[in-house]
């Protein structure tokens, strides 16, 4: 019974340790759940960066959540197209954008391109996140960040919730002691990427 328990002990702790930094000094939290924390060299100073362009906490989880490093080095649009196209540390879509993203406002689909701008000027990015909150609130915001239109028209799926716990996970553990917000240590919940 106890060869057992550790066999699915091990099994839980194995399928967290696969997460994006699995061969990286590994702190799990809650294997169960597949949260932890690891170190990424340099994210401190992006964290800062991120609060002092009038970031928050809840931008510091969303970008954790989306990325190991919290910046913009992935694949023009994260591989998307059209209104779904990522821009910026949070990878918002860009019909959210273009739709409650005061820079963006108006905007039609064939201008999806204008939207690049978010990798580069962090500011922007998160003033754009904030409206978009601003104007959806909380669940409804997270709701169209994770399925755009669809996700306005269906806010709240399991999905959705999901992607809403982590986030909340990840801002609770920076919350939790003031280092995480300039230390090194990058926290990770699994979700299924879309």
């Amino acid at each position: 019974m106890q060869l057992l328990s550790l066999f699915t002990s091990l099994a839980l702790v194995s399928a967290v340790v696969s997460s994006p930094a699995a061969d990286l000094n590994v702190n799990v939290a809650r294997a169960d759940d597949q949260h932890g924390s690891y170190i990424v060299s340099g994210l401190g100073a992006r964290k800062q960066e991120i609060l002092k362009a009038g970031g928050n906490t809840r931008d510091m989880a969303i970008a954790m959540l989306e990325t190991d490093n919290m910046t913009t080095d992935y694949k023009y649009g994260d591989g998307k197209t059209g209104d779904g196209t990522n821009f910026g540390v949070f990878k918002q879509n860009w019909f959210i954008l273009r739709n409650s993203a005061a820079d963006f406002l108006g905007q039609t689909v064939d201008q999806v391109d204008n939207g690049v701008i978010l990798n580069t000027d962090l500011a922007k990015d998160i003033k754009a996140r904030h409206e978009g909150e601003a104007k959806y609130g909380y669940e409804k915001w997270f709701s169209g960040h994770r399925n755009g239109e669809t996700g306005l028209k269906n806010p709240g799926t399991d999905d959705i919730k999901t992607y809403m716990s982590g986030v909340a996970w990840i801002q609770q553990q920076l919350e939790s002691d003031e280092k995480y917000q300039s230390d090194d240590t990058r926290f990770y919940v699994q979700v299924v990427a879309i």
